[in-house]
């Protein structure tokens, strides 16, 4: 195991503890509760509308409101906003995110409590370009981004604005992607750079971020930067923003965001949260206020239980700064292959089998497996010597889970199983400890809860099938298995979107398109196609994706393979089909099949 770790247990801990930075009058870190922010759909240029927005955001409980700034002539209209805001008589603190342009930032910070500037493209460049740098030449690079970037840390220092060091997946500039590769510890080597910058000048009231689209990857990143930050000394304790990055929508965008951000709050990560819905900004909010609830829960439980524990890193059978699958060997149940090579399978209990059994046909790609209670699933307690010494003889591999009951959390009682138990023993994952009967449960609440507990413990490559015995409704259940299983990446079974939350940068409705281009697509399994409103992250976020559909300029599409653009200054209202077109060039069109009427659950 690395002598690296972002946690001092990895069985559970406390919050980790960091400095307070203050964001106009509202605290980040230190004894702060976890901190909500938004950002505004409204173009910046209409003051009365970002007035509007804001004002809206607060009364839904958001704390901190960030407003996009893309030159220095919109950004000087934040100097209106925030005055409009103070004469509403709100005193939230505004956040003006800056790309590509330091004199935008430069603006900005005289009128604002926070700017974020992303390393990747503040005063650095991403044109895709390969080349190998000298160490000569990466130095020289950096002395000039050192010119461009010490004066905005020179105002934000004189004006006591705060500011987020916020590196994206999608934007590392070609010289850390020449140096690094397009990974977490590129993401992380780009923040710690402009973070060398600004304490050279002693100033310090900046917060970190690792944003992408895939959760493994922003897990992975922030885990590395927090060891980094821990490596490099006690006083570089900078409180941690969560967010994933083009999240989408619907169930999908929110159970995406509580894998990433709820995972890394369960482990004691983080002070403040975006939840970043391809939907109007105000429905970010209860969604982000009850995964901070719920992780809240999550990460108490987990430092109460495992305070007296004695393992620790040294135990641990998993890399947390790199995703790999558990090895375990494959097992036959009532038909389905699990563990070894195979997908992770989707379990369910009698009861809700046997409710569903007369519509299984109706019921589409959401297939209940495995019967739980007919599987011969062994229930182990992780802590028993005995019974994990007798598992770990036998020859055959056999599945195993944990008890019902156990009082342990569950990600802490998974790691531990995984940990003691040999790795040929392929493991079901339970999202809660005993089966709920709560007719009256709040749905979202379940659903971050099981997408926080499994989705980190499929992030960290443990787990060979799922049990959803959280959510009572036998379909339902069903459904947020399968979709947890896609949004962690783990099973593919229908159309993927990445999609971006919409705000001032966003070239056209990214609402309505993200709708219509999911009703033309939506049947193509397997398909991973992303939706941009803009090119700041398009390219490197859709780096993932088969086919990207990015605003260009306003009214004007262009449509990518890969991250590669093939078609340029499409129409608007001719794009979705040239989309389609190009999905059918490539071979992965193929059309939808007849509705089984009743198959929605």
């Amino acid at each position: 195991m690395s002598s690296l770790t972002y946690t001092p247990s990895p069985f559970g801990a406390p919050r980790r503890r960091t400095r307070e930075v203050r964001v106009g009058n509202v605290g980040v870190g230190g004894d702060n509760p976890v901190r909500v922010q938004s950002m505004l759909t409204s173009d910046t240029r209409d003051a009365e509308a970002c007035i509007k927005e804001t004002l809206e955001l607060v009364a839904a409980g958001c704390e901190i409101v960030r407003i996009t700034a893309q030159t220095r002539q919109i950004a000087a209209n934040l100097e209106p906003i925030v005055a409009g805001i103070r004469v509403a008589g709100s005193d939230v603190p505004i956040v003006a995110d800056i790309h590509f342009k330091p004199d935008a930032a430069m603006e900005a910070a005289k009128w604002v409590d926070k700017v974020r500037v992303n390393p990747g493209n503040y005063a650095d460049k991403k044109k895709f370009q390969i080349r190998e740098y000298s160490d000569a030449e990466y130095a020289e690079e950096l002395e000039r981004i050192e010119a461009e970037f010490a004066p905005l840390v020179a105002l934000c220092q004189e004006r006591g604005v705060a500011m987020r060091i916020g590196t994206n997946h999608g934007s590392l500039s070609d010289r850390i992607m020449n140096r690094y590769g397009d990974t977490p510890l590129g993401m992380v080597e780009s923040a710690l750079e402009f973070a060398r910058i600004a304490r050279e000048r002693n100033y310090h009231d900046f917060i970190f971020s690792m944003k992408a689209s895939n959760p493994k990857v922003m897990i992975e990143a922030y885990r590395l930067l927090v060891a980094r930050l821990n490596a490099e000394g006690e006083d570089w304790n900078y409180p941690i923003h969560l967010g994933v990055t083009e999240a989408g929508d619907g169930e999908d965008g929110r159970i995406k965001s509580a894998i990433g951000i709820g995972s890394l709050l369960a482990d004691g990560i983080g002070d403040t949260i975006r939840v970043s819905l391809t939907e109007d900004a105000v429905f970010e909010i209860p969604v982000a206020q009850a995964l901070a609830k719920v992780s809240a829960e999550i990460g108490a439980r987990n430092a109460e239980t495992t305070s007296s524990m004695t393992l620790g890193w040294d135990d641990v059978s998993w890399n947390p700064f790199a995703f790999e699958k558990r090895k375990s060997e494959r097992v036959e149940i009532q038909g389905i292959g699990i563990g070894g090579d195979e997908q992770i399978a989707v379990f369910t209990h009698r009861e809700k089998w046997d409710a569903l059994a007369h519509k299984l046909d109706q019921l589409g790609d959401f297939q209940p497996e495995v019967v739980v209670e007919n599987s011969g699933v062994l229930a182990i307690d992780p802590r028993d010597d005995a019974a994990v010494a007798e598992l770990n003889a036998m020859a055959e591999a056999t599945l195993i889970t944990i008890p019902d009951g156990i009082d342990l959390p569950i990600i802490t009682a998974f790691r531990l199983l995984a940990s003691r138990v040999h790795a040929r023993h392929p493991i079901l994952l339970k999202d809660v400890r005993t089966p709920s009967d709560d007719d009256q449960a709040v749905f979202l609440e379940t659903l971050l809860r099981a997408s926080a507990n499994l989705g980190s413990l499929i992030c960290d490559g443990i787990g060979d099938a799922v049990l959803v015995q959280g959510e009572k409704a036998p379909g339902q259940s069903l459904r947020l298995a399968y979709n947890i299983l896609q949004a962690s990446g783990a099973r593919i079974f229908k159309t993927d979107y990445v999609a971006c939350p919409s705000c001032g940068r966003t070239l056209f409705n990214l609402q309505s398109t993200t709708q219509k281009i999911r009703a033309a697509t939506g049947h193509l399994k397997g398909v991973r196609i992303a939706v941009m409103g803009c090119i700041v992250n398009g390219p490197g976020e859709m780096a993932d994706a088969d086919f990207g559909y990015v605003g260009g300029a306003p009214g004007k599409i262009n449509l990518y393979v890969g991250k590669e653009p093939v078609k340029f200054n499409l129409p608007e209202d001719e794009a979705v089909d040239r989309l389609i077109d190009l999905i059918k060039e490539h071979g992965r069109w193929f059309d939808a099949p007849e509705r089984v009427a009743g198959a929605e659950m």
